[in-house]
């Protein structure tokens, strides 16, 4: 049976919440695009709820409300004066117009929609619980889905396709101790934030870009990611200044249930399930010149050499998975005499690597600089549609001169059909009679720029291009017929209120 393309329900390329904000493109614009204060996907404008900076009121109101951090300011003082007890507000909207012009299922363009919301307390500030920091945030996803109407893709076009809903998104605490050198978080948690992830990556707009195709395809229900979330325990640990180390044992289905669309399964993110198997990751972080506390490019002391962080991880998943082969008697899950029950692995694992590195700027001083990314995963043929999967590329930033804050970049995303499912589907030929294509890979390479207008507001066009979508699947319009190769054009902006 073919890798169908997945659902809005376990799409999870959304940017970590610690180093994205929104995205958003007005009505009267093409696209709009999405907060983030954590995956999805971009590096967005900075969404600080610093109150307009001194002197401001001097300035023309339309200057000082370009200028301000937020859309909103400070909202009539509404910020400063939460920000003295600690809490924190976050609001933005990102939309984006994505269309094929070739190839794929159908030609034509989509609409798709997020609105993201959360409130963070400080508890130092609030109650003077030192190193205690709460969030809740919540997300209402709108528009269609490009990659489900058009595209039949593997590799999915937009980090933010999910099914329309407004959901919880995460809830949880999180406790610091020895001085910032360990931290626990505990909670409702969507672990695309904080694990596999990529600083060069987050970049693009393509799905695998964020939330890697392997977990999207092999963990239960696409794993705990954008949209989704699930209840766990996060710790992390650095033992020296370069060394990081993460570690989670998480619920092993965000969405168990019989429903065959996970988001459906828990519609408004409330399930908080804890009786569906164990998932458990680990990971170790070696960064090498990095900055000082506190410090930023272009500002302060910065060390001689080129930062980069390296990564290296693996995840297990203790629910229950099907052969993609074989039925409960050892035979083809074709074969007419077959059971039709497949052959059931307890457990599931993948391993994986990341690497960040800037191999350029003009000087220590500079904003300007060249970085390359790469990641990879692996996982076992016999219980996983997809056994590996890559995705890498380069990006520059402040391209031109006087575009200090945007990035540049091309980059692609390669993913390999299990060679079991293959197998099943030559059976299905030879008992049937019926041809069909064979599915292998997938490879997709992607052309973006990120302008930031104002420090709220960020504009992205987007260029994708797909070979073999679907890793070679019949187009249901034309069965004799693979989908064709597909050029995606589109456009995303960001605006954090």
């Amino acid at each position: 049976m073919p890798i169908r393309p997945l659902s809005r329900a376990n799409r999870p390329a959304f940017p970590s919440t610690a180093k994205r904000t929104a995205r958003a493109l007005p009505a009267a614009c093409a696209a709009i695009s999405l907060w983030s204060g954590a995956a999805h996907a971009q590096t967005a404008p900075d969404s600080s709820n610093a109150p307009t900076p001194a002197g401001a009121g001097t300035l023309p109101s339309f200057t000082a409300l370009w200028h301000q951090s937020n859309l909103l300011g400070d909202m009539g003082g509404i910020r400063s004066t939460l920000g003295n007890y600690g809490i924190s507000l976050g609001l933005s909207e990102t939309s984006e117009v994505l269309g094929n012009v070739s190839g794929g299922i159908h030609r034509g363009a989509d609409y798709d929609g997020l609105t993201q919301m959360s409130l963070g307390i400080d508890t130092q500030k609030a109650f003077g619980w030192e190193g205690g920091t709460f969030n809740i945030s919540a997300l209402q996803i709108h528009g269609r889905d490009l990659s489900s109407d058009n595209l039949g893709t593997i590799q999915t076009a937009s980090g933010i396709e999910a099914d329309r809903a407004t959901r919880l998104w995460e809830l949880w605490y999180q406790q610091s101790f020895f001085g910032g050198r360990a931290d626990v978080k505990i909670g409702q948690q969507s672990i695309d934030q904080e694990f596999i992830t990529s600083q060069g990556s987050s970049l693009f707009i393509n799905t695998m870009m964020g939330w890697p195709t392997i977990p999207s395809f092999d963990m239960p229900s696409g794993g705990p990611a954008y949209p989704l979330s699930t209840p766990g325990v996060r710790l992390r640990v650095l033992p020296t200044d370069t060394l990081t180390v993460l570690a989670g044992v998480f619920n092993g289905d965000p969405a168990g249930g019989p429903s065959a669309d996970p988001q459906q399964r828990d519609a408004s993110g409330t399930m908080f399930s804890v009786h569906n198997g164990v998932l458990a990751i680990g990971e170790i972080q070696y960064a090498i010149n990095q900055p000082a506390t506190g410090d930023m490019v272009g500002a302060g002391t910065q060390p001689s050499g080129l930062p980069g962080t390296y990564k290296l991880g693996f995840w297990y998943d203790s629910e229950s998975f099907a052969d993609q082969l074989l039925d409960n008697t050892g035979l083809s899950l074709a074969n007419p005499a077959s059971s039709g029950v497949p052959l059931m692995h307890h457990g599931d694992f993948s391993i994986y690597a990341v690497a960040d590195q800037m191999i350029w700027r003009p000087d220590p001083q500079s904003t300007k600089s060249l970085n390359v990314f790469l990641r990879v995963m692996g996982a076992p043929p016999d219980q996983n549609a997809i056994t590996f999967s890559a995705n890498g590329g380069i990006t520059l930033k402040a391209p031109f001169e006087g575009r200090d804050s945007d990035t540049a970049g091309i980059g692609f995303g390669y993913a390999v059909v299990s060679p079991r499912l293959a197998d099943l589907e030559r059976d299905t030929v030879t008992y049937s009679g019926v041809s069909m294509p064979i599915q292998s890979n997938e490879t997709f390479l992607e052309l973006t720029y990120q302008y930031q207008i104002n420090p709220w507001w960020q504009v992205q066009p987007d260029v994708q291009y797909v070979f073999n979508p679907g890793g070679g699947i019949a187009n249901p319009n034309n069965p004799s017929k693979r989908v064709g190769d597909e050029a995606v054009l589109g456009m995303r902006t960001v605006i954090t209120f």
